[in-house]
């Protein structure tokens, strides 16, 4: 057994080959991956048939040489592969006159502020409140607003206002100092 090591590259510029993967076939089909600089590393044994592949490149094999040593380093080039596909031509209509007739009913907003109007309506703006959901600033700026609101609002807000300044209170509070006199027989 040997330490099976190398770097791959392109055979045309000498770049590293990311991500190549090694499969070692004469053992159980073990696959080894490289690394993002094309380096790999794993045990085989000497004798062992090593195929290696990537993605763009032509695959090949090559046999892991017997030596004295316990390790093996290599450097390992692939060549390109180029596929010419042919060109495609896609269209959303079956036909040249459907496809002329589609576009000649199009219906297209006169300017850029009609359709900023109809996207700013409030059934629209409703509709998408529903969906979409609040981001961190948006939920931040309600509570501040919020806040700010409860603690500038004392006097609408009469929960946390003081009752020495309402004049409802003190004539609350006449009213029963006068009552209280009525009860007692005093005027």
């Amino acid at each position: 057994m040997v330490q099976f090591s190398g770097v791959i590259h392109n055979a045309d510029s000498a770049i590293a080959v990311p991500y190549a993967t090694l499969t070692n076939v004469s053992y159980q089909n073990q696959i080894f991956n490289a690394n993002h600089q094309g380096f790999f590393s794993f045990v085989a044994h000497e004798g062992d048939t090593i195929r290696l592949s990537a993605i763009g490149y032509f695959p090949q094999q090559l046999v892991v040489p017997k030596t004295n040593e316990h390790k093996v380093t290599v450097n390992l080039s692939l060549k390109a592969q180029v596929i010419d596909l042919p060109v495609v031509t896609v269209f959303p209509w079956a036909s040249i006159e459907e496809f002329n007739y589609a576009f000649m009913n199009l219906k297209i907003a006169a300017d850029d502020y009609l359709i900023a109007q109809r996207n700013l309506s409030p059934e629209s703006l409703m509709a998408m409140a529903k969906y979409v959901p609040r981001n961190a600033a948006e939920i931040q700026n309600t509570n501040a607003s919020n806040r700010h609101i409860g603690l500038s609002n004392k006097v609408v807000n009469q929960r946390n206002s003081n009752a020495l300044f309402s004049p409802l209170a003190w004539a609350s509070f006449i009213d029963q100092i006068t009552q209280g006199n009525k009860s007692r027989g005093k005027e």
